[in-house]
This record gives C-alpha cells, structure tokens and sequence, in this order.
C-alpha cells in the first residue's frame, strides 16, 4: 500500500541487538521534541500505527521498533515472556534515545511490553499510555479466529476480514484495504506467539514499580474487554491510584486504526497535560 511504503521509505532504521539477530526501529523526524515512541499489539509490527505516525511525525520525532519475533526484528532468546522481550526492547530504547526522554505508548500485547520497559527505565520514560491492554489479572473474553496460512486467494481475504471484525474492528465497514494489508503484512511476518499472556498478571505487576505519568485506554466496543472495561480500568488504580483512564466510543481493540482522530486527540490531551485528567 502507497501510504506504507511511503511512512517506510521516509523513515530513518536503527538496528539494536536481539539474540542472535537484530531489533529493527524506525524513527521519523529525528531530533523534533521529546520522542513519542509507539510499541505494537500481538502478531504485528510498526504498521499497527500507521495512522498516529501520520498524524505525528511531520510535527515531533516518532520512533516504532518492530518487537521481538515480530515483523523485521529477530526472534529473542527464551524466555519467550514479555518481560523478557521488554528487557530487549529497552536496553534498545536505551541505545536508541540516546540522553533523551520519551513518551511510550503500547497497544495490547505492546501494552504489556511497555509497561515492563518503563519499570526497568525509570526516569528516561515522561509518560506511558496503555492501549487495549490485558495482563492485568481477569480473563479475556474467548474471540473465534480463523487459520489463515493455509488459504490463498479470496479465501485468505475472507478470513482476514472476519478475524480483524472479531478481535481489532469493531465496525466492518471500517475494514479497508489499508486494514487487510497490514493484517497480512503483519501475519506472514509474525513468528511470537503473545496471547497466551493476556490473562496473567504480568503488566500490573510492572505498573505497580512505575511512577510516571500514566493513561489506560480502551475502545467502547474493545472486543477483547467489552463488558469488563471498568475492572480493568480497577486493576490498573488498584496499583496506579493516580492513572488516568479514557474510554474511547463506538470502537474496537484497534483503536488507534479504526477512530483514528478520537484516539488522536485523547493522547494529545494526555501528552500536553502532563499526565493531569484534562477535559475533552
């Protein structure tokens, strides 16, 4: 897709070490303002945040790795846990930054990652919003997918469309060729397998060491959380009493993607206030 080539061709990439292999980053308007960095859910890749890159780049440096087994980036060593791949990502962040701090955003297994990477970096981390996120101790709500690898043709874009209408869009007419590229995209490259921790408690133990500014965000119709957003939003305070929580209307998990301007204008009340509750 033109819009994907282009944000990849206007990007500068870093390599950081991950196992045997490479973590790939790519960072748009480097040196522009505090980084804004933008880490992606389960079986995906920097294009997960096509739409905020965007939308932010032309005005302030973003940075988007590819996680660890995901997309361009290597798979890591074992254990093959999110503190594990958030210990990969941040000695990374650490090489990538430089002196700078960051604003860390993490869309649901990225959620998970990005609150262990800012446990273990402290300081070098202004804020840190949560997008969609799981691992806070209750179960996920069962969401059917289809196999995918082993279809080709029509067959492969029907059951793309049906799994992103069951787990990341909430309205089907929001699934557009855009959506379907980034889903193969993102299928054929992924080799992690991440669901599997989503109903642990790995990320509210992380939250729990970190003192930074914090915003949790969930869509309306969050296909993963729907029904159960307010206990999450509860787990997230039982630990962080001071986190801000916003719930996104009429979308699903994929945010971001699918109300993209909504989601666009909670983070920039999050990124100008300081971590301060701020009117809409």
């Amino acid at each position: 897709m033109q819009i994907l080539d282009e944000l990849d061709r206007a990007a500068t990439r870093i390599e950081t070490p991950c196992g045997d292999g490479i973590m790939v980053w790519r960072v748009w308007n480097a040196g522009a303002g505090s980084p804004l960095v933008l880490l992606h859910g389960g079986s995906g890749s920097w294009r997960h945040w096509v739409k905020q890159i965007a939308h932010h780049a032309p005005r302030r440096c973003v940075i988007a790795p590819d996680l660890p087994g995901l997309g361009d980036s290597a798979m890591p060593p074992e254990p093959h846990d999110p503190p594990h791949s958030a210990r990969i990502a941040a000695a990374g962040l650490r090489q990538v930054l430089g002196e700078q701090r960051a604003e860390l955003v993490g869309f649901s297994f990225g959620a998970n990652v990005a609150g262990h990477v800012a446990a273990e970096l402290g300081d070098a981390i202004r804020s840190l919003m949560l997008v969609g996120a799981g691992s806070l101790g209750m179960p996920r709500n069962a969401v059917p997918l289809e196999k995918v690898r082993d279809k080709a043709g029509e067959a492969r874009l029907a059951a793309h469309r049906f799994n992103l209408h069951s787990l990341m869009i909430a309205d089907p007419a929001r699934i557009d060729d855009l959506a379907l590229a980034i889903q193969e995209r993102n299928t054929v490259l992924a080799r992690f397998r991440s669901r599997g921790f989503a109903n642990a408690t790995m990320l509210k133990q992380a939250l729990a060491r970190t003192s930074m500014p914090l915003c949790a965000l969930w869509g309306e119709r969050d296909q993963v959380a729907f029904g159960h957003i307010p206990e999450r939003i509860a787990a997230v305070r039982e630990v962080r009493p001071d986190a801000m929580a916003e719930v996104v209307p009429n979308a699903g998990h994929w945010t971001m993607y699918e109300a993209p301007e909504a989601f666009g204008a909670v983070m920039d009340r999050f990124l100008r206030s300081g971590g301060q509750a701020v009117p809409a």
